[in-house]
């Protein structure tokens, strides 16, 4: 069975395939062409942490394609609190034709996958957030951007840091990732990047000066500095981070013609500045409208691997 949890599970073949048809179903969209690629298949949507792009994007999506949805919060089921996670896993698989999993632990993804005989998709975990970079990599290639890319992030050890290294391992592209120097890196998920990073001629970097990283950089891309079911850290980091702020003054020690990324929400004023983020070379817009149709191309792609 293939699911879609990190992209480390994938190869460089297969992570181009799903943009190369992400790019097909876009020029579509944007015709007002609408194909049901997999009419009145149904889709198991399960939400433990809230979001607003992640859920409208999968509504209009399912919407398009033809599918059906069932929208399941943590206030809906008692995933893996009254009933084992395993059993619901088993439970779905008769009732669904796909699951995807917004969660806290990798591990409750891992073991839903285990368990169940449909696909089943990381729309963010605690450690990952694999169809997020692909929506970020296939700005990036819109923008012409894909040969001697050189991408600096500037931010925590998080979900978002981890995809991007196990992106530049598959890719072979340079990654720079700047923190402050007491929040320490997953030291498995860094090393299993950097001996992939061998066979594709990656080159990452890690560090704790935001300057050092954003040089000649082609693209600068952070994140927000306080993420959910974390408020209580909001002080602390505030304070941490104070030098890791996107302003005009990091931006100009970049590649002349650099384009900026955050996966959204922005927090002005904190991890990027306003006139960064209004900047004509910021795409997060566009990015944000590429998950759309990468999440699009994921299921289909899923769906067709199944055959």
């Amino acid at each position: 069975m293939k699911h879609f949890l990190t992209l480390s599970d994938f190869s460089k073949e297969e992570i181009l395939e799903i943009l190369e048809l992400a790019f097909h179903i876009k020029q579509e969209t944007k015709a007002w062409i609408f194909k049901d690629y997999m009419k009145k298949k149904t889709l198991g949507m399960i939400f433990e942490k809230s979001s607003t792009r992640t859920r409208v994007s999968f509504e209009t999506w399912i919407y398009q394609l033809g599918w059906q949805w069932l929208f399941l919060s943590s206030n809906d089921i008692q995933l893996g609190r009254w009933e084992p996670l395993k059993d619901t896993s088993r439970v779905l698989s008769t009732m669904v034709d796909m699951v995807m999993l917004r969660t806290f632990g990798q591990e409750r993804l891992e073991e839903f996958a285990k368990y169940s005989s449909i696909p089943v998709i990381n729309w963010l975990s605690d450690e990952f957030h694999p169809v997020q970079i692909m929506a970020d990599y296939m700005t990036i290639i819109e923008q012409n951007k894909q040969d001697n890319l050189v991408i600096a992030y500037i931010w925590d050890w998080n979900n978002i840091a981890h995809s991007w290294l196990n992106l530049a391992s598959k890719i072979g592209f340079e990654l720079r990732i700047a923190t402050p120097k007491w929040y320490e890196v997953n030291q498995n998920i860094l090393e299993n990047a950097l001996l992939k990073a061998e066979k594709s001629w990656a080159k990452i970097t890690i560090s704790n000066n935001p300057k050092e990283i954003v040089k000649w950089a082609t693209v600068v891309t952070t994140d927000t500095w306080v993420s959910m079911w974390q408020e209580d850290e909001k002080e602390k980091k505030i304070a941490d981070f104070k030098w890791f702020i996107v302003d005009e003054n990091l931006m100009k020690l970049s590649h002349k013609d650099s384009i900026f990324l955050h996966c959204l929400p922005a927090y002005r004023g904190y991890e990027v500045s306003e006139n960064v983020l209004e900047w004509s070379q910021s795409v997060v817009w566009q990015e944000a409208e590429n998950r759309l149709h990468v999440q699009k191309w994921i299921m289909v792609w899923l769906q067709m691997k199944q055959k």
